[in-house]
């Protein structure tokens, strides 16, 4: 079976949402913060496992450009400067459909690092 492909991306600036329908009919809004924190860049995931790097202080960060990248990713161009990471349908859809998951895991880490999230 062939991977969803999107039928439709809008960012919401003001509430800093990423909206993305797939053509299953699966439809996401991802926060412009957890999808910074996912970033699938180097910069964040590191060259090899365990040398992610936690996101911090990434409460308020928005997207100031999304570009295609040929007919499989977009380059999220986030307004702290970081726009390395190509995010593919597939890791787009992953990053939607796990999003409790994700997201819950990323608190417990700023958790045990003793880090708390500002107030956005």
């Amino acid at each position: 079976m062939s991977q969803p492909r999107p039928t439709g991306i809008t960012l919401h600036q003001k509430s800093r949402l990423l909206e993305i329908s797939f053509d299953d009919g699966a439809r996401f809004q991802l926060p412009c913060e957890y999808l910074r924190v996912y970033s699938p860049s180097a910069e964040v995931r590191g060259h090899g496992p365990g040398q992610e790097v936690l996101q911090t202080g990434k409460e308020n960060v928005n997207i100031s450009a999304i570009e295609p990248v040929g007919s499989y990713a977009v380059r999220l161009c986030f307004d702290d400067g970081h726009d390395s990471g190509l995010y593919s349908w597939k890791l787009l859809y992953e990053l939607g459909a796990q999003h409790e998951g994700k997201w819950r895991d990323y608190l417990e880490r700023l958790k045990q690092a003793g880090i708390e999230r500002e107030a956005s």
